[in-house]
């Protein structure tokens, strides 16, 4: 497999280098640049202090750190986020605390892990307008139509 070289630039002194904990990571964390609280059921968007220089034929995705997830009820709301190869702005991520109680972020604190995915765009699909669908088992089936149960 060819290597990537994903660029980085630190736009806030507090910012973390990106590194992967492991060999065979996918995805490798992002830190908080701000002491924050994320007050229960809601939402905030925390700076990152790092901005991208993205590949050709890539975009990072943001993701939930799934310690997080399962011991404070801390997600990222739009998950997978979208961080599009063209955008060089801080990234920042929007998190959600699903639980009753404050959660305090201090500086260099995890707050979610980046994955940089190689995507398919529009200039290489053939998009055509149609009158009709085609029939299918599943149809306009979604949102929960196949249950939850096995």
């Amino acid at each position: 497999m060819k290597t990537k070289t994903l660029g980085f630039k630190k736009v806030h002194p507090d910012a973390v280098e990106p590194f992967y904990n492991f060999e065979k990571d996918s995805g490798f964390d992002l830190f908080s640049v701000e002491d924050v609280i994320l007050k229960p059921l809601s939402r905030l968007m925390v700076g990152t202090g790092l901005a991208f220089n993205i590949p050709d034929g890539y975009e990072i995705q943001i993701r939930p750190k799934s310690g997080l997830a399962i011991n404070y009820g801390i997600t990222v709301l739009n998950t997978p986020s979208t961080i599009d190869g063209g955008y060089t702005g801080e990234v920042k991520v929007i998190l959600f605390n699903t639980s009753r109680d404050n959660f305090v972020i201090n500086k260099g604190m995890k707050i979610a892990q980046a994955v940089l995915c190689p995507v398919l765009q529009g200039k290489y699909v053939n998009m055509e307008n149609i009158d009709e669908l085609p029939q299918t088992d599943r149809g306009d089936n979604g949102f929960g139509s196949t249950g939850i149960q096995l």
